[in-house]
């Protein structure tokens, strides 16, 4: 007969609303401890993914956030089903996340500084890019443009969403469009890749700010590792997706830890944003770039010359001066 001890034995699962297993590390994470560390592992310094409106409190200022176009959905144009509806997909992602869709954009200040921000949250069907969100960045963007307040895109997401087709891969256009708006107005574009950054977000927006910024150990690619190799028909050296392997080869300019994020952008918005002429209070205007203005102007000059030694030629000539070899 067994012999029963008169204690419980240890067991293996642990309550998820109380514990939480690193994925880095294994170790067992008390949920309030996490969150007081940002939800970075204290051991292995994982960072966990978290909500958009949770990044969106640690990195403004208190109280200074307010959102816009909170109203936009998405809609189920080409009536998909793979193993569920498109329109059940969204109802239940907008139940677990309460977000209308995979991005939430409005302006705030950081560090007492002006920004327009746009957040996406991979808990929204994977933070993928359907019309909604490409509409988000895009109109960040332009609001940035209008106001000239710096525009921030923190990216987390798996790509294109699949359930709405070409509509999706247009988002690429959109955003790219806009996003070379932004600099040729001469505004600046930080761009924060988080766990993971891939797939359309990557080949579009993500990757090309005047500064990108990345979190310790993301995910940044475009493709899967079957993909990328036979598309080249090499094998991938190690670690080639994470943003250690892109910091080594000039792709991302800082790997940030989200303790610090806040101060680096603070930081950057320091170096980036012009100080006020003359003890002003308002920032001096950029002068906005014109396809073909250095063109334009090289061209009037030569011709006023032309025109000039025209002139002189004619005047010449009416003296009787010999004319100029």
């Amino acid at each position: 007969m067994p012999v029963r001890l008169p204690f419980r034995p240890r067991r293996d699962a642990y309550p998820p609303d109380l514990w939480t297993k690193c994925p880095g590390c294994a170790e067992m994470l008390f949920n309030k401890q996490l969150d007081k560390s940002l939800r970075v592992c204290p051991h292995c310094g994982h960072h966990f993914r978290i909500p958009a409106k949770t990044r969106i409190e640690q990195l403004v200022d208190s109280g200074s956030f307010i959102e816009r176009d909170s109203d936009l959905s998405p809609v189920d144009a080409l009536g998909f089903v793979d193993l569920k509806a498109y329109p059940d997909r969204l109802m239940a992602a907008q139940l677990s996340t309460g977000l209308r869709d995979a991005a939430v954009w409005g302006i705030g200040n950081i560090g007492g500084r002006p920004v327009s921000m746009c957040v996406m949250d991979f808990g929204f069907i994977g933070g993928s890019m359907g019309s909604v969100v490409g509409e988000k960045v895009a109109r960040a963007g332009e609001a940035a443009i209008a106001d000239r307040i710096p525009l921030i895109i923190i990216s987390s997401s798996g790509g294109a969403r699949m359930q709405e087709g070409t509509y999706s891969l247009m988002q690429l256009v959109k955003t790219m469009g806009v996003v070379e708006r932004v600099k040729a107005a001469r505004v600046p574009f930080i761009s924060v890749m988080t766990d993971p950054t891939t797939g359309g977000v990557f080949a579009s927006f993500a990757v090309v700010g005047d500064v990108n910024l990345a979190e310790p150990n993301a995910l940044i690619r475009f493709a899967g590792d079957r993909v990328s190799s036979g598309t080249i028909s090499e094998e991938l050296p190690a670690g080639y997706a994470r943003a250690e392997f892109w910091f080594s080869h000039g792709f991302v300019d800082r790997i940030v830890a989200r303790a610090h994020l806040r101060d680096e952008i603070i930081a950057l918005l320091g170096f980036l944003i012009a100080p006020p002429l003359n003890g002003s209070a308002e920032t001096p205007q950029a002068p906005v770039s014109r396809p073909r203005s250095f063109l334009s102007a090289l061209t009037g000059a030569l011709t006023g010359e032309n025109v000039a030694e025209s002139h002189n030629g004619e005047t010449g000539a009416s003296r009787g001066e010999a004319p100029r070899g």
